[in-house]
């Protein structure tokens, strides 16, 4: 159970706790509280994507070089995953509505920053802060949820939640193709930041209606734990975002071998730390419930299969079929209806088909993807646009049967007192994975053509990608039953 806090000077009345219960008890998380909490979540994940389409006018504005857009992209994603776990604890200590709204307030300071960037270093920057403002808030949507629900209004939220993560990476992309279509005020690019701001404030003034609520007891900090993490993720980002550029030096190699000591370094160091009764960042206990870790074993090839794929569909779609923002969103249109319509029926099939919905997804998914490679081998350089659009059908319609599935599994077990750190557990995996899928999967097409040719990089890669759909399938033959 969780007891609640207030919030200066936001206070609103106080709520009374939890009851046992299918149903939450009254003070809970209404439908405008949780639409509250989403809209920050949206505009998170949002962030993650909308900046594709926008690329090549940033490079053409600001003059950034590959590795430096690859930066605006996975820098963002970098400094949002390694700050997710920090954020979660942070709210349980707290409060969560508290750091919600002060990580609101900081993300929708920090677009305006991007926005306004004068320079591209400016902008990477801007991107960093912008990443570890979305790390304060995103944990307590989660936490929120898993402390303020029970029973079916618990599952039917936690599979919103999952919906929006993965419809808002594509719409995040249709969205940055409007707005740089349509040049409002002359802004051109740095509308798709400039948008958080209205969006931002109006969540704001309405987080009164969110349940304050926090962690029984308070939980101490692993500043360890938190620097070996950190170590480990940016060697191993440092590494695929440089090595094209730099040309693979031998030295850029030892990157990974320090990765490699810092993961082993991290696990004994969590492991160490829980024996002796502290809070370690990542926390062996809750990784040991069955359904997290097969879940995370999952979720991990998924997310990154998505990043990957939308990155380098943002590449081909603008760089060589010649689309601009609007068309090339447009197209994408193909995998946000169809999941959205998939996902509304998720709970329905999931009850029918249990874990095997994981598996079902993954084949559709991979089944996708072999054909926009097949598509592109034969079309090149001027492939169907009937058969790309039902290519991204397909994987649309993959990923609405697998990512809110995954979501419900994943956090199936875990106690509300530990709310936000397995949430933080959980999107911090999903999005380090979705961030180093974007980088390695843009590494990889503008390296394979450059070794081959243009068109057999836009046939390989997606051929490549399905091997992660393959990787999910062989998992989810062996997940539970996910409700």
């Amino acid at each position: 159970m969780t007891k609640r806090e207030g919030l200066a000077p936001l206070q609103g009345p106080a709520a009374p706790e939890l009851s046992v219960g299918t149903e939450p008890a009254p003070g809970g998380l209404s439908g405008i509280g949780l639409m509250v909490v989403l809209t920050g979540y949206v505009l998170s994940i949002v962030d993650a994507s909308i900046v594709n389409v926008a690329l090549i006018s940033i490079s053409d504005d600001l003059h950034g070089s590959p590795a430096a857009l690859e930066l605006v992209v996975s820098g963002y994603g970098l400094t949002y995953a390694l700050g997710l776990v920090l954020g979660g604890r942070l709210g349980d200590a707290f409060g969560r509505r508290r750091l919600y709204a002060y990580g609101l307030a900081a993300f929708t300071a920090t677009s305006a920053l991007c926005g306004l960037a004068p320079t591209i270093e400016f902008l990477v920057a801007a991107r960093l802060l912008q990443g570890a403002a979305a790390a304060m808030l995103v944990p307590q949507v989660l936490a929120t949820i898993q402390a303020a629900t029970e029973g079916q209004v618990r599952a039917r939220a936690i599979g919103m939640y999952g919906a929006t993560a993965a419809l808002g990476m594509a719409l995040g992309q249709i969205l940055g193709g409007l707005l740089v279509s349509l040049d409002i005020a002359g802004m051109g690019w740095r509308s798709v930041f400039a948008i958080n701001v209205p969006i931002g404030v109006a969540a704001l003034l309405a987080v009164r209606r969110v349940p304050a609520t926090r962690a029984d007891t308070k939980s101490g900090f692993d500043p360890l734990g938190t620097a070996l993490f950190g170590v480990t993720m940016v060697c191993v980002l440092a590494v695929v975002v440089a090595g094209p550029e730099l040309g693979w030096p031998p030295w850029l190699w030892s990157l990974l071998a320090v990765a490699v000591v810092g993961a082993l370094a991290l696990a004994r160091v969590e492991r160490g730390l829980e024996a002796r009764g502290g809070s370690p960042l990542l926390s062996p206990s809750v990784l040991s419930h069955p359904r997290m870790r097969r879940g995370l074993a999952a979720m991990v090839p998924f997310s990154a299969c998505f990043g990957a794929f939308l990155f380098v569909y943002a590449l081909i779609a603008q760089g060589h079929f010649g689309f601009d923002g609007l068309a090339s969103g447009a197209v994408l249109m193909a995998f946000a209806a169809p999941f959205f319509v998939v996902a509304l029926f998720t709970p329905r099939i999931a009850a029918a088909l249990g874990g095997r919905i994981v598996t079902l997804g993954a084949f559709v998914q991979g089944t996708g993807l072999l054909l926009l490679a097949l598509v592109m081998w034969l079309g090149w350089p001027h492939p169907s646009l009937v058969l790309v659009i039902v290519g991204i059908a397909f994987f649309g319609i993959g990923a609405a049967l697998t990512g809110p599935t995954l979501f419900r599994m994943i956090l199936a077990d875990v106690p509300s007192a530990q709310a936000g750190m397995g949430s933080g557990v959980l999107v911090t995996s999903q999005q380090m994975a979705t961030a180093l899928g974007a980088t390695i999967g843009g590494t990889l097409y503008i390296s394979l053509a450059g070794w081959l040719s243009t068109a057999s990089a836009a046939a390989l890669v997606p051929v490549l990608l399905a091997c992660f759909a393959v990787t999910v399938f062989l998992i989810s033959l062996k997940l539970p039953d996910p409700s």
